[in-house]
């Protein structure tokens, strides 16, 4: 009999139809998210699992659930909902989709840029309030984007995609802090490794890249603020949980740095009473880096080949390094 899957996510019929092909596979039809006590009913028997790293934590509890579970897909690059010890003490596989999501996203932090800098969400609410009532004043004013100084935290292929963005197209200047050396960063872009706190110190936008994992938690607090230029504007489209938003939002009131742009908070959706919510000098987005057509259905395809690919034994395209 050919092995059960369940994907908890709509995904495209191309992507079922793979799946089909090999598996026995149900999915969950309802575009709001599934709960997690929806998705532990659906897996007592099945064998594969796609999910994406937002919708539930794959624990010691939901494996427990899942007795004949082999492998997890995320359709996602995060994987920070794996488990990864449990997951090695029971063998089983995750793998995620890296790669097929970095254009999208370096679209994004660009764009989150221009908008931060030049202050296009505050100006927009300006002219449609009224206030627009004779030539604008130095207040209204934004920072200009080419030939500053862009910092970039994380230097994986998402990375290097803002990076080639920011030098081609704006002329830059690139900084980057990573846990090694990007050779190809540096050798196309000229960009210069350099360690955090220089980092910090000389940027004019810093963009947190980096995947939230123990050493990433919290790698920017009130110290990193403090070393930021009162000029800067800092974004962070790679998890909440790499930034103490206490910190961030001490540093907003206290105008430490200018501005801020962010994609992603430390607790998702963003409670409607949170102070980042009431700064006019912050962007907020809903998580939306890989939010494209295109780019989300690259992504359910992806993760479609690494599920059956482990199912049938063989080695899946993405699995993640830790469980190598």
């Amino acid at each position: 009999m050919p092995p059960k899957v369940f994907i908890a996510k709509p995904v495209p019929q191309a992507v079922r139809d793979y799946v089909g092909k090999s598996c026995d596979y149900e999915m969950w039809n309802e575009q709001r998210p599934i709960s997690r006590s929806e998705l532990l009913d659906r897996i007592s028997d099945i064998e594969g699992l796609m999910v994406t790293s937002l919708i539930s934590r794959i624990d010691e509890e939901l494996l427990a659930k899942a007795p004949k579970l082999r492998i997890i897909s995320n359709i996602s690059v995060g994987y920070d909902n794996f488990d990864l010890e449990v997951m090695k003490k029971r063998q089983v596989l995750g793998t995620n989709t890296p790669g097929v999501l970095s254009n999208t996203v370096a679209d994004l932090a660009l764009g989150l840029m221009l908008c931060s800098a030049r202050r296009l969400s505050e100006l927009d609410r300006f002219v449609k309030e009224g206030q627009w009532n004779s030539q604008i004043s130095e207040a209204e004013f934004g920072y200009d984007v080419h030939h500053q100084t862009l910092g970039i935290i994380g230097m994986g292929s998402i990375g290097l995609e803002v990076a080639r963005r920011a030098k081609n197209g704006f002329k830059m200047n690139i900084l980057y802090f990573n846990r090694n050396r990007n050779n190809s960063a540096e050798e196309e872009l000229d960009a210069r490794y350099c360690d955090l706190p220089e980092l910090l110190a000389q940027s004019d936008f810093v963009i947190v890249l980096a995947p939230l994992t123990k050493e990433t938690k919290h790698l920017i607090g009130s110290n990193e603020f403090s070393l930021m230029k009162t000029s800067a504007i800092f974004f962070n489209i790679s998890r909440g949980g790499t930034v103490d938003e206490e910190a961030l939002i001490s540093a907003l009131r206290e105008r430490k740095i200018a501005g801020a742009a962010l994609d992603v908070f430390s607790h998702e959706p963003i409670n409607k009473d949170n102070p980042l919510l009431q700064f006019p000098n912050v962007i907020t987005v809903p998580h939306i880096g890989s939010a494209t057509m295109t780019c989300r259905n690259e992504m359910a395809m992806l993760a479609a080949k690494n599920l059956v690919a482990g199912l049938k034994g063989e080695n899946p395209p993405n699995l993640v390094k830790e469980l190598l």
